[in-house]
């Protein structure tokens, strides 16, 4: 059975894999039981080659079909030699297959027990099949406490199909979960596992089609997909010979109020690393020089309120970026209204976002990048609501606002309003100030270079979160924003 790191591009609710597997059992006469057996097998497998030395093992067992492949790997792992508990649940509404499952587990001497077990110390891996991919409400009392249980025995523990408590389809904890070493996904990767809390309670990812990959997927739409980076290839390919910096694109900064003009120097020296043939800053007028100074290949304006100025500026340019440290002033106010009037590519971040939200108005032909934060203030709802389906809330900012919207953090989602795009690249290094504005610079800088909205969204972000990536090669903690300039550079000329 094929266990794999390989996660594949298309992602699944877990409803349409329990109706995809369905449809597989009508169409081609296959045994879902049979799907059971394989999947235990797999995690079994999985779990000799990842702690050869085990001895004893628990697996904990819920009611459902991921408890069935529980079953399957205390049998299989008896069989082997290995002295397994198995912790269940009151299995008095059991699927057919998870009953099957059990009564095959019982059949070969094996036994079961409804309370935790008291020899802890002696337990080396820990199998989670408690409650599988169905979960869409907050875990109850007695589910809660074998979790808490679980997280307190500091074992590994690998998880069927997705850690119980967190919620497949979202990624969102439901009350308390498994906090998982590894989690084996089936047939259809769950795109609940790609964002959202899936990071911290997941541990490594793994994926298996369990055989039936290939005649899975012309059955089931996917809901999203993971960001190709065979793509980027594609869309950046070698330039002309005869190239000049007129073909690559002019872009126009605009923020950087007092004391947050750092914030727009980032975003313009990102979009120079990645390629755009000119870029300028609009700024406060005493920020002008300290960005020249720093960086003489970015043209910077001090803007006071000349309108005509600032519209022939935005004449010149292909994309404009709107908000690194553009601040909430009356001048950021200003700008900020003066540059919104027009037809122009955008890229909206930072307190440009902040203002939107206080003058809301869609617009096709903008990229927005909240944070979860700024998310919430657009929809005028709890980060805590942003957070509990992140799906949800990146179509509905993009149904409210237009355009394209790349909700950032942990597993960033992108939504072109046909498209769900998921990054899993980056890392908690990039938890610092500045990463948001490099990120904005690096999309404008590719949309000045020919690519779309959605192109560049998604292009961009995986840049950003894989250049973050080769950069904590040196360690997360203490990265910087800047540091992230060489790596983005080797990112946009592929070999």
């Amino acid at each position: 059975m094929s266990t794999t790191t390989t996660i594949p591009n298309c992602l699944y609710r877990a409803q349409d894999v329990r109706q995809g597997e369905q449809q597989l059992a009508a169409i081609y006469d296959i045994d879902l039981y049979q799907l059971m057996e394989r999947a235990g097998k797999a995690v079994f497998e999985l779990m000799l080659k990842s702690y050869p030395d085990a001895k004893q093992i628990l697996v904990c067992c819920g009611s459902g079909n991921n408890g069935g492949d529980g079953y399957v790997v205390a049998r299989l792992a008896q069989q082997y030699g290995l002295s397994v508990i198995v912790w269940e649940k009151e299995c008095g509404h059991q699927t057919s297959d998870a009953a099957r499952a059990r009564q095959l587990w019982l059949a070969t001497t094996g036994t079961t027990t409804l309370l935790a077990p008291q020899s802890i110390d002696k337990i080396d891996v820990i199998v989670d099949g408690l409650i599988g991919t169905g979960l869409s409400v907050t875990v109850n009392d007695e589910i809660s406490q074998r979790i808490l249980w679980i997280n307190a025995s500091q074992c590994p523990v690998i998880a069927i199909d997705v850690p119980s408590g967190l919620c497949a389809d979202t990624g969102a904890i439901l009350g308390v979960a498994v906090n998982a070493a590894m989690t084996v996904s089936f047939i259809g990767f769950k795109q609940g596992l790609a964002t959202g809390q899936a990071a911290q309670y997941c541990g490594q990812r793994y994926f298996t089609d369990l055989e039936v990959g290939e005649l899975f997927s012309p059955l089931v739409t996917a809901s999203a997909w993971h960001i190709d980076a065979t793509e980027i290839t594609t869309l950046l390919p070698p330039r002309s010979r005869v190239a000049h910096k007129g073909d690559n694109g002019r872009v126009v900064c605009l923020g950087g109020d007092h004391g947050t003009f750092g914030a727009i120097r980032l975003c313009a020296e990102a979009c120079c690393r990645t390629g755009a043939g000119l870029t300028a800053v609009i700024t406060q007028a005493d920020s002008a020089l300290s960005i020249v100074t720093a960086r003489p290949e970015i043209m910077a304006l001090g803007w006071h309120d000349d309108t005509e100025c600032l519209q022939q500026k935005l004449a010149w340019a292909t994309v404009a970026v709107i908000g690194p440290g553009l601040g909430q002033s009356e001048w950021s106010q200003r700008l900020y209204l003066a540059a919104s009037q027009n037809n122009l590519p955008c890229v909206v971040d930072a307190d440009g976002l902040n203002l939107l939200a206080t003058m809301p108005m869609v617009n096709s032909l903008r990229i927005l990048t909240p944070h979860p934060g700024e998310a919430a203030r657009l929809l005028n709802i709890s980060i805590a609501e942003i957070e509990a389906d992140r799906f949800a809330a990146v179509k509905l900012l993009q149904q409210s606002y237009g355009g394209v919207v790349i909700l950032k953090g942990a597993g960033t989602i992108i939504y072109d309003g046909e498209h769900i795009f998921v990054c899993t690249a980056g890392n908690p290094g990039m938890a610092t100030g500045g990463m948001g504005d490099v990120l904005s610079g690096i999309i404008a800088a590719l949309i000045a270079q020919g690519l779309s909205l959605s192109q560049a969204a998604r292009t961009g972000v995986w840049i950003h979160s894989k250049a973050a990536d080769l950069c904590a090669q040196s360690g997360e903690r203490g990265m910087l924003a800047a540091d992230l300039f060489p790596f983005i550079r080797q990112l946009v000329n592929p070999r």
